[in-house]
């Protein structure tokens, strides 16, 4: 299937790695100008460089802050003078979930929450904001906010306060950003591999527990039994930032494989 993202413009924000990484990387396969974010300078350098060998496309990467208002303008700014008007905006810069256990009710500080808060909700709208007006101008454009499955269970209070709130700024932004030609849809990643074995530093031990967790926690946290890695959900961030996909705003898609146990109607 074409999905007609010959020449688009796309930046992907958090792609130095996990799921952006195979967001970027699939998004250039299809055609698309590709340009992605992370916050360290050696990581950015080394995602481009392997994505635009693995791809066989220039994949341009960029330091920027997405916590920052200013930091998020600058970064629209540099991609449009290297690419032209963003024409696809996949916000997914965040802390990774599952790292560590979550914070009980008394271990929950205002500093740890604001901080998700910054990046995973403020940083999302700062991108839209920055790059509506050229989308509007232009009559089209597509926004993909990634949240998680988080929103739609307990056992994190911050991890659901951060998704659920970017599954609200999608609605809001579909409703107001439609009739000018633009979709706004969230995907909902369940437990996702983000950390393989050949990018694993030994040394990692943060990484390794994490791995491990994964793997142990798999029959428990999808139908499918199986785990899900980044270059799953890809593929569906890619037909949603197509332009076949204008039928879908203000959409929250599950990629977790399947709840066990739960009916959504």
């Amino acid at each position: 299937m074409d999905l007609q993202l010959s020449g688009r413009v796309a930046l992907v924000t958090g792609g130095s790695r996990g799921i952006g990484r195979a967001i970027a990387h699939t998004l250039a396969r299809e055609g698309a100008r590709v340009a992605f974010c992370a916050r360290h300078a050696d990581a950015v350098a080394a995602a481009a460089d392997q994505l635009s060998r693995d791809t066989g496309r220039e994949v341009l990467g960029f330091v920027a802050d997405t916590g920052s208002r200013d930091g998020v303008v600058d970064l629209v700014d540099r991609v449009t003078a290297r690419l032209g008007p963003v024409q696809i905006l996949v916000n997914n810069a965040a802390t990774a979930a599952g790292r560590a256990k979550p914070p009980a009710l008394a271990e929950i500080s205002r500093d740890a929450l604001l901080a998700e808060i910054d990046v995973k909700v403020l940083g999302y709208l700062f991108a839209a904001q920055a790059v509506a007006p050229a989308m509007r101008a232009a009559g089209w454009g597509r926004i993909v906010n990634i949240a998680g499955l988080a929103a739609r269970s307990t056992g994190s209070t911050i991890g659901t306060i951060r998704n659920v709130s970017v599954a609200a700024i999608t609605k809001n932004l579909a409703d107001e950003l439609g009739p000018d030609g633009i979709t706004v849809n969230c995907v909902h990643p369940g437990l996702t591999r983000t950390v393989h074995s050949a990018d694993m530093d030994p040394a990692d031990v943060a990484a390794v527990a994490q791995a491990a967790l994964i793997e142990d926690r798999i029959p428990r946290s999808n139908t499918i039994h199986r785990m899900i890695d980044g270059t799953d959900i890809a593929p569906v961030v890619a037909f949603l930032a197509s332009p076949l996909s204008f039928v879908i705003n203000g959409e929250m898609i599950d990629t977790g494989g399947g709840v066990p146990g739960t009916i959504r109607y």
